[in-house]
């Protein structure tokens, strides 16, 4: 398989997670992602995670999720010899990524302005929290705030544990991910045109961009949300249910879904129940019916539930850990994670992931282990004819 961004060179200057997933999945899909790292530390998220032996060897478990198949320099950008060494990597890249607050690159020089007029047909990516201008642009940003801010905790949880955060940095990832989808917009056409371009990703706009069908109902139909817990706020039956030993979730949205679920639960008298009879009367009744349908979930385990309402078309799974989670044989199956030599911390080998896609037929993977602090370096320097660092 020919990596879809061979070739293509992209200089990651972000930290701790919006930024580095962005190169991430920029790296798995082929591209020569060089991650420049102040020579002080470096990445914060190098300092993150749960393992505390990492931790002290700069390789924290929130560093090496998302840091794959990267190269590291280390360059401080306020000393001119490495700002020199930093323009000469502009002249040899596609790309720059950055999520610094607003104003900081130009501070140094090295904003997209002054980058293009050394590349002119550079791709210059800013990711912040609330975008380049308006009222909040300078505003520090983590991901916390932005879920407040944008809505998403009002939603989040049920009448009495609302206002709730969504239980990883989901705005974060999602900032992430709408970089990297500008970004390779953005080379697309620059392979047309020859044209450059400014890409402004603000984490709040991806953040709400996303939750478009909760949006649009206040924006159009002028629905106020309100927190639903694990109730899906478009159906009925349909959110997550208790059975004799465990939670599954069932979706049967449709009205056939419905009476074939009341029949595979022995409980078919609920079809022509008035209160459950048709599609919006099951959504005003949702409470009632789902004590019911509980009642019956009760006879048995939920992975029997899930395997018999599966087979009739009523989409259904359990709830399961995240132990659970990535033992699935489904997730085994699609070789969602791949083993990449380490040898750092007394460890052989890690796990990471791969994007969330094939290409023709075949999973991503990370080429290598995330880098030690500056550790390619040398290399790259080589590659600049440059000589070594001090």
């Amino acid at each position: 398989m020919t990596p879809l961004l061979k070739n293509i060179r992209v200089l990651d200057l972000t930290n701790v997670l919006s930024g580095p997933f962005c190169g991430y999945q920029l790296a798995l899909l082929g591209a020569d992602v060089i991650k420049v790292e102040s020579p002080d530390g470096g990445d914060l998220a190098r300092q993150l995670g749960a393992d505390k032996d990492l931790n002290q060897h700069s390789l924290g478990a929130s560093f090496l999720a998302q840091n794959g198949s990267k190269r590291s320099i280390a360059l401080d950008l306020k000393n001119p010899q490495d700002i020199d060494t930093f323009k000469r990597l502009v002249e040899t890249a596609d790309v720059v990524l950055e999520n610094f607050r607003p104003g900081v690159m130009d501070r140094l020089g090295l904003g997209c302005k002054q980058l293009q007029a050394i590349k002119k047909d550079l791709v210059y990516c800013a990711i912040s929290g609330f975008g380049q201008d308006g009222p909040l642009a300078k505003s520090p940003a983590y991901d916390q705030i932005i879920q407040g801010l944008s809505g998403l905790m009002s939603i989040t949880g049920d009448e009495q544990t609302a206002p709730l955060r969504v239980g990883y940095p989901l705005c974060d990832t999602l900032g992430g991910i709408t970089a990297a989808f500008s970004i390779c917009a953005a080379l697309v056409r620059r392979a047309q045109t020859g044209e450059g371009a400014m890409l402004d990703v603000s984490m709040l706009d991806s953040t709400l961009v996303s939750m478009g069908w909760i949006v649009s109902n206040l924006l159009i139909a002028g629905q106020q949300p309100v927190p639903m817990g694990n109730e899906n706020f478009t159906a009925a039956p349909s959110g997550t249910f208790s059975t004799g030993n465990g939670p599954i979730n069932i979706a049967a949205n449709k009205q056939q879904q419905f009476e074939q679920l009341c029949d595979i639960i022995g409980a078919p008298e609920l079809k022509t129940d008035a209160r459950f009879a048709e599609r919006e009367a099951r959504k005003s009744n949702r409470f009632a019916l789902k004590g019911l349908i509980e009642q019956q979930l009760s006879t048995a385990d939920a992975a029997s539930w899930e395997a018999r309402l599966n087979a009739a078309g009523i989409p259904a799974g359990q709830v399961l850990s995240m132990e659970q989670a990535l033992g699935q044989p489904q997730v085994k199956h699609r070789q969602l994670f791949a083993s990449v030599p380490f040898g750092h911390a007394g460890r052989a080998e890690l796990q990471l992931a791969r994007s969330g896609f094939h290409v023709d037929g075949q999973a991503t993977g990370p080429a290598s282990a995330p880098p030690l602090r500056g550790e390619h370096g040398d290399d790259i320097l080589r590659e600049l004819n440059i000589a070594a660092l001090a």
